[in-house]
């Protein structure tokens, strides 16, 4: 089956899905009402500084302050003043340009840069910088040095920043490597007119609406057809192929078929899915996925899986499989930050180094950067993986108004127990003779059944008489005690 790019375009949002050998392995998200910021370039004030966190909060005219630690300054910022320390480098009411390097999330602002950077299909100019790069992923050394050849040659002759080679860049005539590098030159020059002409708290440069980004980021060999059910967007995208990826623009095609785009694959099933905890794995085990502001942890279970031959080989093939579908997992929720997988313990160190060899493996394929340790002797793998936009889940969920987040409920009986005590309390407080107790209705039905007995005592102890009304509204943690 071929790998395909699909686009679905709608006024609300656009989304565009990675399926490989028919099955959907990425799906990306951007909604109109809020457009992720990472690439935009701004120019910000500093509204202040913190050198116990060795850091500064920059109003660059976003809801919140946007955070820049001292890490993200460009070297020649830091070589310029000749210190570490943010207080010495950057001051309260200072003029500042700066990069989005990570959308906000949650109660959190946008995190900054300095060290500006502005990419293209093969190559990302850093103006700021001094020294070419090359793709990490680009293996061959003859490859790397003909790069880097071209690279520090176009940065000598025209006395620009420098040059970072992409994967895509790979194989690519020098010819085209010198357009691309010199449309960036270019467009860089813009830039820095508008920098100077420009008020602070003024957005200076956006990057590329998400259809023409995923085009220019997420094409690869493999792809065979990159389907677009919108006939405006499919416009721009072959303009922009024409412009910059001709061996592309036979590949774009307007899909104008009856059926939603996304149900050829069945990608809004497999979106729904992706929301879930659990993820059953075909032999009959699961994954259990548990995504918190910290980190994430990914929990491996046999599951119905009881194999043929031994409990070993049983576990061995549960972690083969649980391999594959953890990094198409990361890969379709888009989870970053720290990642703690669980595998089902192995006493076998060969099916270790296999179950380990076979995430990395299925890990080359993820464009986003990670890093990976060994199993460790309590039988965890830790990892993590750069995060730049919110997982699906922050996209397309919000904390349940019920549990706070939390993903559990108190029970009836618990409710009931604090309205006993509340009631006490309330008594003591200010001597009433009857009360109210407001709550829902299954815990107002175990305070007459289950409770009636506990009840009456506590009537007859507190010398008080107590209705209860039932509450549609409140959720079984609610409830209110009023005075009568």
């Amino acid at each position: 089956m071929s790998d395909e790019i699909l686009v679905n375009v709608t006024p609300q949002e656009t989304r565009v899905a990675v399926v490989e050998n028919g099955v959907v392995q990425e799906v990306i998200i951007e909604r109109t009402r809020k457009k992720g910021l990472v690439g935009n370039i701004y120019k910000g004030e500093v509204c202040r500084v913190l050198p116990g966190m060795n850091a500064a909060f920059v109003d660059v005219g976003l809801e919140r302050g946007a955070f820049l630690h001292v890490s993200d300054l460009s070297t020649r910022d830091a070589e310029k003043l000749g210190s570490e320390n943010i207080d010495h480098l950057l001051g309260e009411h200072q003029e500042i340009v700066v990069q989005v390097i990570k959308d906000p999330l949650g109660t959190k602002g946008a995190r900054l840069t300095t060290e500006l950077s502005i990419p293209s299909r093969y190559t990302v100019y850093m103006p700021y910088s001094k020294v070419c790069g090359i793709s990490q992923r680009i293996e061959c050394d003859e490859e790397r040095t003909r790069l880097k050849t071209c690279l520090d040659e176009f940065q000598s002759e025209f006395n620009t920043g420098a040059f970072i080679a992409r994967t895509a860049a790979e194989c690519v005539d020098e010819q085209i490597l010198r357009s691309d590098m010199m449309f960036l030159v270019k467009l860089w020059h813009s830039i820095c007119e508008k920098i100077h002409t420009s008020r602070t708290q003024t957005l200076i440069h956006s990057d590329l609406p998400l259809s023409i980004r995923a085009l220019r980021d997420l094409y690869r060999e493999k792809i065979e057809k990159i389907r677009v059910d919108s006939r405006e967007t499919y416009q721009a995208l072959a303009k922009f192929a024409r412009e910059f990826l001709t061996d592309v623009t036979h590949l774009i095609e307007h899909y104008a078929g009856e059926r939603p785009i996304f149900d050829l694959f069945g990608i809004e099933d497999d979106i729904q899915k992706a929301l879930d905890r659990k993820v059953f794995l075909k032999s009959g085990g699961y994954l259990v996925f548990d995504q918190t502001e910290a980190m994430t942890t990914i929990d491996v279970n046999t599951g119905g899986y009881v194999g043929k031959r031994s409990l070993e080989d049983t576990i061995f093939k549960t972690n083969l499989e649980a391999a594959q579908a953890i990094v198409r997992q990361l890969r379709l929720r888009n989870l970053g930050g720290i990642i703690i997988i669980d595998f089902i313990d192995m006493r076998d160190e060969e099916h270790k180094v296999q179950v380990l060899k076979e995430l990395e493996k299925h890990l080359e394929k993820d464009h986003a950067k990670t890093c990976i340790t060994e199993v460790s002797m309590l039988g965890l793998v830790e990892m993590t993986r750069k995060r730049t936009r919110g997982s699906l889940e922050n996209i397309l969920c919000e904390p349940c108004g019920a549990c706070g987040g939390r993903g559990v409920l108190k029970t009836a009986e618990t409710t009931c127990l604090e309205i006993f005590r509340e009631i006490i309390r309330e008594v003591r407080q200010y001597n009433m003779e009857s009360l109210l107790v407001l709550a829902s209705n299954e815990v107002v039905e175990m305070l007459l059944d289950e409770e009636a007995a506990s009840l009456a005592e506590l009537e007859k102890f507190l010398g008080v008489r107590i209705r209860f009304r039932a509450e549609r509204q409140y959720t079984q943690e609610q409830y209110d005690v009023v005075l009568l």
